[in-house]
This record gives structure tokens, sequence and C-alpha cells, in this order.
């Protein structure tokens, strides 16, 4: 399942990106905000995460004005791996080297062609594997695990 979000900067490319990912195929739930009226990006991404977090198969797509905003709440919740991209190859790097859950867009830097081609790529992608990319994603684990 993808669960996607965004604040009022995001929704327009947000609506255009769940659409696209229907048309394509993919089980999609929108969590939100359902108009250009502002809400605060906090509470977007805390949704997106929380059911992500439900089920490691689950995907999130956050969408804000810098993704920067939502990029950082979605990395406050356990279980969760966020990253911004702003361009397939990033995306792609992201999710192979660091297994990441959930993609944040930067809705104030990229257009609707840009956002299905990353978010496309970071659904297209695996995680490469390696031993070297384990030991850090355990050591993040680590982190999380001495928090409280």
């Amino acid at each position: 399942m993808i669960y996607i979000g965004a604040d009022h900067r995001g929704f327009k490319l947000k609506k255009e990106l769940f659409d696209y990912l229907v048309r394509k195929g993919y089980r999609v739930v929108d969590v939100g905000t359902d108009s250009e009226e502002s809400v605060d990006y906090p509470i977007i991404a805390e949704k997106v995460t929380r059911k992500v977090a439900e089920d490691p198969n689950n995907r999130g797509i956050i969408v804000c004005g810098s993704g920067a905003g939502v990029c950082i709440v979605a990395n406050k919740s356990k279980g969760i791996l966020a990253a911004e991209a702003w361009n397939p190859e990033v995306a792609r790097a992201a999710r192979n080297d660091d297994n990441i859950n959930v993609l944040c867009l930067p809705a104030d830097h990229i257009n609707h062609e840009d956002a299905k081609n990353i978010s496309q790529v970071f659904l297209d992608t695996s995680f490469g594997g390696e031993d070297r990319y384990k030991r850090r994603l355990d050591e993040i684990r680590e982190m999380e695990n001495e928090k409280k």
C-alpha cells in the first residue's frame, strides 16, 4: 500500500501524483490535505508515517513546499527511513543504498512530470542489500532503540 499526503503547498502536486499512481494500478490511500487551505505539515507527515510503519511493505510519499519539513518529521518516527528527492537519480540511490520507505518531494521545486518520474523510480527500485548498506541501517536501528 502507498500512503500519500501533502500540506497546502503540495496539494496540487499530490493530487496529480495520486491520480497517476492509481492509473498505474497501485493501491494508494490519500491521507490529506484536501485543499489549498493552510495546514501544518507535521500533521500530514505523521499521518503518512504512522501508516507506513504498520507494515514493512508499505511505502509513503509526502509533499510540502521544500520537501525538507516533511522529511524532518518523517525521520522522527521509529521504523521510518525518509529522504527528499528532486530527481530520479537521488530517489534510486536512496532506495538502493538506504532502503527508504518514505519519499519526500519539494512541490515548489519540481513539476508534475518530475514528481511522477521520481515516484516511479522510488517504487520500482529495490534495496541493494550490500553488506555495507545493511551495516549502516543496523547502526541507525541501534540509534533509534537507544532513544527514550
